[in-house]
């Protein structure tokens, strides 16, 4: 695993190449298993806008059976914060790999299970109940793995280069949504439309198994950071002097609300604007895209207008972190949540043309925009917490914010636009925004701060 910067000889080319082979092997793990992870909690997102309220909620009204659909894709947020608590205190105690391990089998799993699972017509209540309870398990997946991915990432990379080593960590996510695009393209041209709805669209949750595999190359192939082994050297240390029984130490996820309440609910905020504006540009786009009374796009016009936009998204991603390790973080990010807001008045007019480049257009600003708050976002959230409660708080500020952003946002969107107008859907975006650059405002530069720091 490579070390700190300040810790490798500037003048020894060798170990300085050391450290880059280390972190791009690194880096590029990290990579590959967010994308999957990603690609499995994503396919949800498509097929709870395309699929599931036909399949598990076929005796609602279309709009009713959107909203049932986009409901149980709520349920991977409400499980976000819990898994980001369960890993947390197990991520600070025993390491960041082994607890990234165990996320990613465990979506493996659950999106391959999800794959295999009967319909409403086979077992009637029954699929929607295990559904649920899949993508419950899913967001415990979810909810762990982020923290494990960015932390082997960022606590392993160069002082000077943390918020860029970050973001091949962030890039799972785009990468992800174009995979889980591009699964039900070929799935969908491939067969005929009954075919799709009735099993084809299973196919790209069974292939999530590769999760599986990847999860046991990171346990054979990877070590856990230098700044984890640090730590447990320090408290074996501490506990070999001291004098007398052993002091039992609280929960990390305890002491990290304990120390810094006001980071982790600030992290929270900031992640808002995020997660509103990326499920509503991914998930619900695809179903107002393609509602006759809307843009009348096909679902493979919507399809690939997002994963085009998801293109766009990475390099905006790696742009805007790498200006942040610079720069600072809290810049480029208020910048992207402030550009966020505004986009979100020009987003759904683009699409209302039902011209496919500008539809393109609508979706790519909007996700490269957030991508200017999300490339940073590792480090930056890395940063404000110390080594000994680091995967604990970083996860729960991120995974709070998740539940309260994400979790619900294509059912209030659609529900805004069902009941009331598409420009409260803008409005919407627009204030969780305000709120994200409200929430940065007040959290204090970090990219100066060493990773290496106990208290």
């Amino acid at each position: 695993m490579a070390a700190d910067i300040s810790s490798t000889p500037e003048t020894d080319p060798q170990s300085q190449a050391h450290v880059e082979a280390s972190m791009r092997k690194v880096a590029l793990t990290a990579l590959a298993g967010t994308s999957i992870e990603w690609y499995d909690f994503f396919l949800y997102a498509t097929a709870a806008a395309l699929v599931f309220p036909s399949a598990f909620f076929p005796d609602s009204t279309p709009t009713i059976g959107l909203i049932l659909s986009f409901g149980t894709f709520a349920f991977g947020f409400i499980a976000r914060p819990l898994g980001g608590i369960l890993f947390g205190h197990f991520g600070d105690r025993i390491g960041r790999k082994r607890t990234l391990v165990v996320a990613l089998m465990m979506m493996g799993v659950a999106s391959t299970l999800i794959g295999l699972l009967p319909t409403f017509a086979t077992i009637g209540v029954a699929a929607p109940i295990l559904l649920s309870l899949l993508r419950f398990t899913q967001g415990l997946a979810i909810g762990g793995q982020w923290g494990g991915a960015m932390l082997l990432v960022t606590e392993s990379a160069p002082a000077d280069k943390r918020g860029y080593y970050g973001a091949y960590a962030q890039a799972g996510a785009p990468a992800g949504v174009i995979l889980a695009n591009v699964a039900f393209m070929i799935i969908s041209y491939s067969v005929s439309e009954d075919a799709f709805m009735q099993w084809g669209w299973r196919i790209p949750f069974i292939s999530s198994v590769v999760l599986i595999w990847i999860s046991m190359y990171v346990q054979l192939h990877m070590e856990d950071t230098d700044a984890f082994k640090e730590l447990q050297e320090l408290q074996a240390k501490k506990h070999a002097e001291a004098a007398g029984p052993a002091v039992v130490r609280r929960s990390p996820v305890l002491e990290a609300i304990a120390k810094y309440p006001k980071r982790i609910a600030l992290a929270a905020g900031a992640f808002l604007s995020i997660q509103v504006a990326f499920y509503i540009l991914i998930g619900f786009v695809l179903a107002y895209g393609t509602d006759a009374e809307g843009a009348g796009m096909t679902r493979n016009e919507m399809l690939f207008a997002v994963m085009l936009a998801s293109v766009l998204q990475i390099p905006a991603q790696f742009l805007a972190a790498s200006y942040s390790d610079r720069n600072g973080r809290r810049g480029i990010f208020m910048l992207g949540a402030i550009l966020t807001g505004v986009w979100a008045f020009a987003l759904f007019p683009l699409i209302d043309t039902g011209n496919f480049w500008l539809i393109v257009v609508a979706v790519s600003g909007g996700l490269m925009f957030l991508g200017m708050m999300y490339g940073p976002q590792a480090a930056f959230f890395t940063e404000l917490f110390s080594t000994e409660v680091r995967y604990s708080g970083a996860s729960l500020g991120y995974q709070v914010g998740a539940i309260l952003g994400g979790a619900f946002a294509p059912t209030i969107a659609t529900i805004l636009w069902t009941e009331y107008d598409i420009v409260w859907v803008s409005v919407y975006i627009a204030i969780a925004s305000l709120l994200s650059l409200l929430s940065v405002v007040m959290l204090t530069e970090t990219y100066k701060t060493s990773l290496h720091d106990t208290d």
